[in-house]
């Protein structure tokens, strides 16, 4: 008995022991099997994130390195702009320039006179011989007209740029025909009294001879000569000091009565013949125009310019103003009609500079492929063609020619941008990034370029000084996405191994009993440290178990509380940007209650809808309210794309403005359009709904002040003169349409169809009231 009680004794512990084992290698095997699960299944769904994260990311810095070198080269070139407008508006000022520009008018005049009144009392000197006359045909025929043609692959008619004028004839001999002639040569034949000076060639000019440009004084003795003796070396350093391709004087009838390289428009006329297409006779039009000031410059975009030979002229034009000596002789200025203007070539070579950056497109961001340019379109070409040069053609011409070739351009053209070294005009870019950053768009694109390439992109519109070109940044894809396939390489091989460390870390540790407590511990330190989410796993063990449920239950229930904090925040957010703009709304968050600003020259609008009170009678009440809601949130839609802020709506009227958080120099036109914008939604609601609706809008500029009002219920308002002008001009109106104040109307194009409305009376005086009638203004004109 008892030695078979101590038998079963033994085997009952060594099944205990048995049990216990198994138990403990099962913990130890489920422990290592779930870290394995866990850590590569991590490390892959990690490593995909992070593939994906990372491709992304790199992909982004491509396209931010390409806006920031878009953006600089747009910034510089809008100070080179801004640079030629204040030299020519400080020169348009100088009583040099315009004493410059009327002594060589008079003298052109006294030229003139003296041809008309030759065979008769002429002023001897001052009249060409036949053979001078000979000597300008010429001139014509047998130099500029084939240098022409070649140049542009065209016909020439030689006739239609030999001057009549007798004047012009004159000058044109003495600065330019007898000084292309060659050394030796004096451009008429044997009479003796051509100028055989024997100076160096010309740039731009056909022939051998004497630099024009370089003479002061042709000798003649005429009034022209002696004014240019006095004036030419000024405008000469003017020029070639702020690196200008050719400076012009012209007369208030238009004509070139100077220019600084003696080309063939010396003396041509601007407001007829050949030269009044030429961008330099349009763009003078535009700059005497009554609709223009003496203080405007006008520019042009690039065109061929037969002068130059047919190469890609850009002008800045600008308005002399006149001076008259007072009694005294103080020589004050007046402010009347121009007496005539001044006119510049666009320095090419400063644009393509900014734009090549020097030539160092990889100190600038753009590597081994990448580049920037501009483009715009001709008014006869719908295809955008470059207004800069092309990298391709500045590094390496040859490869140029073959590439433009492949990509379809003529080979003509192709040979004729390599030896001139220029694209401009020439390389079409009908690409996606050019067209639609010139139709007003601005962003990235991954596409082709006008050479077949695929490059990634950042594109923009250039809308400076009147000039509408697009901006484009871009680098070939293969070279900009490097990156990504480096980037991946090294992700594969890092998580390899990751993989492998884990896999041996997880043998040595997951017999750790203490493992779990420790996950604990971690995770209740990333819990303090504010992280969100955090969960731990369970584990086997009952005591465990329990802990780490309710660990997990602790950690979800501080992420549900946060993420019902952060989504009341978001959404006192959302109802704060809806009551007031954001800049205000973040200082009222801030703790500030006290929130006023004033506002200079903001334009002021408040409509209301006529008709809608009789359309809503006959529909519900919740109908109606759905109704002018609808139409309330596309007048917001309309004055978001305008650039106009919204106010305040209420079912009386809606109340917006422009120039209020951001300044607009046309917040005039911009309210003007919007209100336009407002009666073809209000036209439309009434169309598909059946109800007769107009709007009627009271509009005035000003300044005005805006803030928070209230203290337990705060509310964003908006005062002053200009919003009070705007409520009594909508509210004092009797028919539909858009008012508005003189200060306004002053502030808009003269083509809008204005009518009077009488005036209304403000603080100090009268306001003039005008009448913009939505139809009119729509209506084809």
């Amino acid at each position: 008995m008892s030695s078979g009680a101590s038998g079963e004794s033994g085997g009952e512990h060594v099944a205990v022991r048995a049990r216990r084992t198994a138990a403990q290698l099962s913990i130890k095997s489920w422990l290592l099997l779930m870290l394995l699960v866990v850590s590569i299944g991590s490390n892959v769904v990690g490593g995909v994130l992070g593939y994906l994260n990372g491709t992304d990311s790199l992909k982004d810095a491509a396209y931010d390195r390409l806006i920031e070198v878009r953006d600089a080269r747009a910034r510089q070139l809008v100070n080179l702009l801004d640079a030629v407008e204040n030299s020519l508006l400080l020169a348009s000022r100088d009583s040099s320039v315009s004493g410059a520009e009327q002594a060589f008018a008079a003298a052109l005049d006294e030229l003139d006179a003296a041809g008309n009144a030759q065979g008769s009392s002429g002023a001897p000197g001052l009249t060409l011989t036949p053979e001078q006359n000979a000597a300008v045909t010429s001139y014509f025929v047998n130099q500029f007209a084939p240098a022409l043609a070649e140049a542009t692959g065209e016909d020439v008619d030689p006739a239609s740029f030999d001057p009549s004028s007798r004047g012009s004839r004159y000058l044109l001999y003495h600065y330019l025909v007898a000084l292309s002639a060659p050394a030796g040569d004096d451009g008429q034949g044997d009479d003796g009294q051509g100028d055989d000076d024997g100076e160096g060639g010309q740039t731009g000019q056909t022939g051998q001879g004497a630099d024009p440009s370089a003479v002061n004084d042709a000798g003649d003795g005429s009034a022209w000569s002696a004014a240019h003796s006095r004036y030419h070396d000024y405008l000469h350093r003017m020029a070639t000091l702020l690196k200008f391709d050719d400076l012009v004087l012209i007369d208030g009838d238009g004509r070139v009565v100077y220019t600084e390289s003696k080309g063939v428009d010396l003396g041509a006329d601007l407001t007829k013949g050949p030269y009044s297409f030429t961008g330099l006779g349009i763009t003078f039009a535009t700059a005497m125009s009554t609709i223009q000031g003496l203080d405007t410059v006008v520019f042009s975009d690039f065109q061929r310019y037969s002068p130059a030979l047919g190469s890609p002229v850009a002008w800045a034009v600008v308005p002399l103003a006149g001076g008259a000596s007072t009694a005294d002789g103080t020589g004050e200025s007046t402010q009347g009609a121009p007496v005539g203007a001044l006119a510049v070539q666009l320095p090419i070579a400063r644009i393509n500079a900014i734009m090549t950056g020097d030539g160092k497109w990889s100190d600038s961001g753009l590597g081994r492929t990448g580049e920037a340019y501009l483009a715009g379109r001709s008014g006869s070409e719908p295809v955008p063609t470059m207004r800069s040069v092309s990298r391709d053609l500045a590094e390496d011409p040859q490869a140029y020619l073959q590439a433009a070739v492949q990509a379809g351009l003529s080979e003509e053209i192709a040979e004729q941008a390599v030896s001139s070294g220029e694209t401009l005009l020439l390389q079409p870019v009908d690409t996606e990034a050019a067209n639609l950053a010139l139709d007003g768009q601005r962003g990235t694109v991954t596409s082709r370029n006008y050479l077949g390439s695929q490059t990634i992109a950042a594109y923009a519109p250039f809308r400076s000084h009147g000039l509408k070109w697009a901006i484009v940044a871009e680098i070939d894809a293969e070279e900009a996405l490097a990156p990504v396939d480096q980037f991946t390489q090294r992700l594969a091989i890092s998580s390899a191994i990751i993989v492998a460390v884990v896999s041996l870390l997880s043998v040595i540790f997951a017999g750790l009993a203490v493992r779990p407590l420790r996950r604990l511990r971690d995770a209740a330190r990333r819990i303090a440290a504010g992280e969100q989410g955090v969960q731990v796993e369970a584990g086997e063990s009952d005591e465990l178990a329990d802990v780490a449920a309710a660990f997990n239950d602790m950690s979800r229930s501080l992420e549900l509380k946060a993420a019902l904090i952060d989504e009341q925040r978001a959404e006192n957010d959302r109802l704060l940007r809806t009551l007031m703009p954001e800049t205000l709304a973040k200082r009222y968050r801030e703790g500030v209650r006290t929130i006023v600003q004033d506002h200079q020259e903001v334009t002021v609008m408040f409509a209301d809808i006529v008709g809608f009170e009789e359309f809503g009678r006959s529909t519900t009440s919740d109908r109606a309210l759905d109704l002018l809601n609808d139409i309330f949130r596309a007048f917001d839609e309309a004055a978001e794309a305008h650039g106009v802020e919204r106010v305040r709506t209420t079912r009386q009227g809606y109340l917006a403005s422009c120039g209020l958080s951001v300044p607009r120099v046309d917040h005039a036109r911009r309210t003007v359009e919007l209100a336009l914008d407002m009666q073809r939604i209000v036209e439309r609601f009434g169309a598909q709904h059946g109800a007769d609706l107009s709007v009627r809008v009271g509009m005035d500029t000003g300044t005005v002040t805006s803030g928070l009002v209230g203290r337990s219920h705060v509310v964003y308002d908006l005062w002053g003169d200009a919003v009070s002008l705007a409520f009594r001009l909508q509210g004092g109106a009797n028919e539909a349409g858009v008012f508005l104040t003189q200060r306004v109307v002053d502030k808009l194009p003269d083509t809008m169809p204005f009518a009077d409305s009488g005036v209304v009376e403000v603080s100090g005086g009268y306001q003039r009231v005008w009448r913009l009638d939505p139809k009119a203004a729509d209506a084809p004109r």
